[in-house]
């Protein structure tokens, strides 16, 4: 009778805690928690059919003349002699840093990573630019001060040798 008990008790060991122990089930949800049902093959199909409608819809052929610069050229100089206007109104026009960036997202990381780095030495040396004139604005404030304490002691000095 004991081996019996001893037997079930190995066996149930091995089937309900050493299986937790290896592999531990997740936390069940709270309560308060409403499961969703399970979708129908057909509703899965709906869904995947729309995501990618959708996907489908978020991509815009036209991609921006950084990556199709020839194409470009060509649209423009027919445009201008259709119009009767100068190319270098178009030239005029210069992007945004905004769309620059998001053309060169379009074209992946390849073309990202120089329009990002264009952005940050951009950035930078417009920081760099306004680091100097704080300091050449600071150190002349500094002489500034430097006179007038000058000034003032000067004038202490002659106010003593006259008294």
């Amino acid at each position: 009778m004991k081996l019996r008990v001893a037997c079930r008790k190995i066996r149930d060991y091995i089937r309900y805690d050493l299986k937790e122990i290896a592999f531990p089930s997740s936390l069940p949800d709270p309560p308060h928690i409403k499961k969703r049902r399970k979708l129908t093959w057909h509703e899965r199909f709906l869904v995947l059919k729309k995501a990618s409608r959708l996907y489908a819809a978020s991509w815009v052929r036209d991609i921006g003349p950084d990556l199709r610069p020839n194409d470009y050229k060509k649209e423009e100089g027919s445009e201008d002699r259709a119009n009767g206007r100068k190319s270098a109104s178009a030239q005029e026009k210069e992007p945004s840093v905004f769309e620059d960036l998001a053309v060169a997202a379009r074209g992946g990381m390849e073309t990202l990573r120089p329009a990002l780095q264009r952005v940050y030495m951009t950035r930078a040396s417009a920081y760099r630019d306004a680091l100097k004139s704080f300091i050449q604005g600071y150190q002349e404030g500094v002489q500034q001060v430097r006179e007038k304490k000058e000034e003032s002691n000067a004038q202490q000095g002659d106010d003593r040798a006259k008294k």
